[in-house]
């Protein structure tokens, strides 16, 4: 981010060489919407009209984590852990 420090989170995982971190804080209006910071959608490649999955993560019965994955990534998510899988089954 430009003029801001990149905050590495604490979770310990390793993702493809990767680590999560806070990007941004975003806020959320009347009407429960939100903006993602224009940086962060070029980096994503998200683009006006593309759909998003929300994932969310419970601990203890309530809401910790919402993720955001673009829906064409996890529906190549879905073909990789359910294919062969469907293969071996049919």
């Amino acid at each position: 981010m430009t003029g801001k420090k990149d905050i590495d989170c604490e979770c310990g995982s390793d993702f493809e060489g990767g680590c999560c971190k806070v990007e941004s804080v975003v806020s959320i209006d009347d009407r429960g919407q939100m903006v993602l910071p224009k940086d962060l959608r070029q980096r994503a490649g998200i683009e006006a009209g593309d759909k998003l999955a929300i994932v969310s993560f419970q601990k203890e019965g309530k809401v910790c984590c919402i993720t955001l994955i673009k829906a064409a990534e996890m529906e190549d998510m879905v073909k990789d852990l359910l294919g062969p899988v469907l293969k071996d089954m049919i």
